[in-house]
């Protein structure tokens, strides 16, 4: 199995962490590729920069995802997952879907630890265009830098394990997810130090795009996901603009 993890921003530093995560929680018989947005934001936090990731993102499919069984979207605004489904018609994930959907199995009460500032509303935007609003209890966010020392990584542990208590205890939270991709592979670690589930992205989506790839649902030639093709375009990159005038 090959899969295709796309980091849609710029930050190669991002995309090391999560190719660490993704290795972590990925069966050792996959194979796993990574890409780097080549234009964007650093670091997406504004709706203006997720709109430009989403495009990042279908280029990256574009250009790497051709030999690949699945695409894991390692951004934590999900951005351009449901493009990307439509463009490609193979399994598809992103990081919040991925830990919102494990984190119903767990608990009716979920609670959000996020990493950055400023950017609560927006990931409640995500939450609620998949229906799943209200099965979040309450959110806190982590205003931190990225951690570039041991140092700087304990700081964030305790700041992350901090919001997760006042979450259980203030907010009767029952399980908890974090959000943002540099909180990838964190939950694992952090979680016995608390007393419900923790989850993150990776964590719960490596294993979940596995698992579809096995079960081999055939892409749709009906609905809205059903790829169009033959469109025309320009100022594209010529994988993106070859991939839209393609015929399925």
């Amino acid at each position: 199995m090959r899969l295709l993890v796309i980091n849609s921003n710029t930050s190669v530093s991002v995309t090391e962490r999560v190719a660490e995560a993704a290795r972590r929680f990925a069966a050792s018989d996959t194979e796993l590729v990574f890409a780097t947005g080549s234009f964007g934001a650093s670091v997406i936090a504004t709706r203006a920069e997720d709109a430009i990731g989403a495009h990042s993102t279908l280029d990256l499919v574009a250009r790497h995802a051709g030999d690949c069984d699945g695409v894991m979207i390692a951004v934590s605004y999900d951005s351009g997952l449901r493009a990307a489904r439509e463009l490609i018609g193979k399994p598809t994930l992103a990081l919040t879907e991925a830990s919102l959907l494990a984190a119903l199995t767990l608990g009716s009460r979920t609670g959000l630890v996020i990493w950055g500032h400023g950017v609560t509303s927006l990931y409640l935007e995500v939450i609620d265009s998949y229906g799943l609003g209200s099965r979040i209890c309450g959110a806190r966010r982590v205003d931190l830098p990225i951690p570039d020392g041991p140092l700087a990584e304990r700081r964030l542990n305790e700041a992350t394990l901090a919001a997760a208590r006042d979450l259980i205890e203030k907010e009767e939270a029952e399980v908890i997810v974090l959000v943002g991709a540099v909180l990838s592979g964190r939950s694992i670690d952090l979680e016995p130090h608390l007393t419900v589930p923790v989850l993150d992205g990776l964590r719960c989506g490596m294993p979940m795009l596995e698992a579809m790839v096995r079960i081999a649902p055939r892409t749709a030639t009906s609905g809205s996901y059903a790829f169009p093709g033959g469109r025309e375009s320009s100022g594209l990159s010529v994988e993106l603009s070859e991939r839209l005038a393609r015929v399925r």
